[in-house]
């Protein structure tokens, strides 16, 4: 069974930095992407950036690009998110997921597993 572990979140000023890591267990990893989605109150829930766990190639949202970086680490079954530059626009529930595909996908309901979310608030 898979079991996804975010952590990492936590309360940062306005052009701070956090990283967030999702521990992966329950399977071999080298088939699958990963993805991250935040989800705001009263907000859908939506794609912030993906990798896939093989190759490496990553996709992020427009509002993220150049600021955060996905990136795995196939020895720790762990996947990282840096966020710099935060904004308070960024403050959400960030959510960990994987889905058994090598392709980017950005949709919520195209990935199988989740973790149970980690808490980011990015103060002004």
């Amino acid at each position: 069974q898979v079991q996804l572990v975010e952590s990492g979140g936590g309360l940062v000023e306005a052009g701070g930095s956090l990283r967030l890591s999702c521990a992966a267990s329950g399977r071999t990893f080298s088939a699958y992407t990963m993805g991250w989605f935040r989800q705001a109150p009263g907000k859908e829930r939506e794609f912030v950036a993906a990798i896939t766990w093989s190759g490496g190639s990553t996709l992020y949202e427009d509002s993220v690009k150049g600021r955060f970086t996905c990136s795995r680490d196939a020895a720790k079954n762990t996947v990282y998110l840096q966020m710099n530059s935060l904004k308070p626009e960024d403050t959400a529930v960030y959510f960990c997921a994987a889905v058994r595909r090598l392709a980017i996908l950005t949709l919520p309901h195209e990935y199988d597993y989740w973790g149970q979310g980690t808490q980011v608030t990015v103060s002004s």
